[in-house]
């Protein structure tokens, strides 16, 4: 059995009424909102934040429909930020293909990203769970304050590894520990499960948005996104970060100042790009990943074992060693 079907092996079930009910969420006569979801949706993805969430909720329980009713709350308040996150970062390229903003424009770009966030809101009612909504509710409030504290990092003057992981776990983090904290309530777990739960979506998040920042140091039309266009948009992530730190060379900080004022070269940005690779900062960046997901991994080993704990072993694992 290949990854992904041990991944999905104990929810394949609940995943299509998952996609049934996440399709008929995204209905509407309005032919211009069909016509930009449409293209959203050309790039799903792998629905990597849903089966999380059934995943985690099988581990505690049997699926509900409010469990269902999170999962579509969940992926529609993510879709809605990356859209918005899109127009804030002037960018024109989401997952290989033209941004909403890019194609349409930033009027309609922030109108369907509203659009998305109320569908969303509408679904965490339909959990008719005060805890679930309270949960979404604060990770719209930890998106926008990550978001925020990125825009903000720009002016500042150091190369806080504190400040990127703050970031981090706000914009990445919050919302996977969201999709594990909603599970488990969703099933009426206990309060320890509760926790145990919200950790372990914490410790992914970590891993995935470091393996992602990863893949902006590298040249490749699989991953959907120019080499160097975290940089491009003022952002110094983890392997620039170390290589900066660990050198202190001047060079690289007078790159890096130019990196975050928006006025370096794509020349400039190759070279700091290469300096942060040839100064073990993929290195450092990839044992950190390594360090968060041995921490998820010990999470599940307190817990009696089942194809759920396996299949969630290879979620991890995926998460670790994904290409794209």
């Amino acid at each position: 059995m290949d990854s992904s079907s041990l991944i999905k092996s104990p929810i394949s079930a609940e995943l299509e009424d998952f996609k049934s009910l996440f399709d008929s969420s995204l209905s509407s006569s309005n032919l211009l909102l069909n016509n930009v979801i449409a293209h959203i949706r050309q790039k799903n993805g792998k629905m990597m934040r849903p089966i999380l969430v059934l995943l985690v909720s099988r581990l505690f329980g049997a699926i509900q429909p409010a469990t269902l009713h999170a999962a579509v709350s969940l992926e529609l308040l993510h879709t809605a930020s990356l859209v918005h996150d899109d127009v804030v970062d002037e960018s024109t390229e989401r997952r290989g293909q033209l941004s909403v903003n890019a194609i349409f424009n930033n009027k309609v770009a922030v109108l369907v990203g509203d659009f998305l966030l109320a569908t969303s809101l509408v679904h965490a009612g339909k959990t008719m769970n005060h805890a679930i909504i309270e949960v979404i509710s604060c990770l719209g409030q930890d998106l926008a304050d990550g978001e925020i504290l990125q825009l903000s990092n720009v002016s500042n003057p150091e190369y806080s590894e504190a400040i990127y992981f703050d970031v981090i776990r706000k914009k990445t983090a919050a919302l996977f520990a969201a999709c594990t904290k909603a599970a488990a309530l969703s099933v009426g777990a206990d309060k320890n499960e509760i926790g145990t739960a919200c950790l372990l979506g914490e410790y992914i998040g970590m891993c995935f948005q470091i393996k992602d920042d990863i893949f902006d140091y590298f040249d490749s039309k699989v991953i959907g996104k120019p080499t160097g266009n975290d940089m491009l948009e003022g952002k110094l992530t983890l392997p620039a970060l170390y290589a900066l730190n660990s050198t202190n060379d001047e060079w690289a900080k007078s790159i890096a100042v130019r990196v975050k004022e928006g006025t370096a070269s794509p020349d400039e940005i190759a070279g700091l790009i290469d300096f942060s690779k040839k100064n073990g900062g993929i290195e450092y960046a990839e044992k950190v990943i390594r360090q968060y997901q041995e921490k998820a991994v010990e999470l599940l080993r307190t817990l009696p074992y089942s194809n759920v704990i396996s299949a969630l072993e290879s979620y991890i694992n995926y998460v670790v060693v994904r290409d794209k």
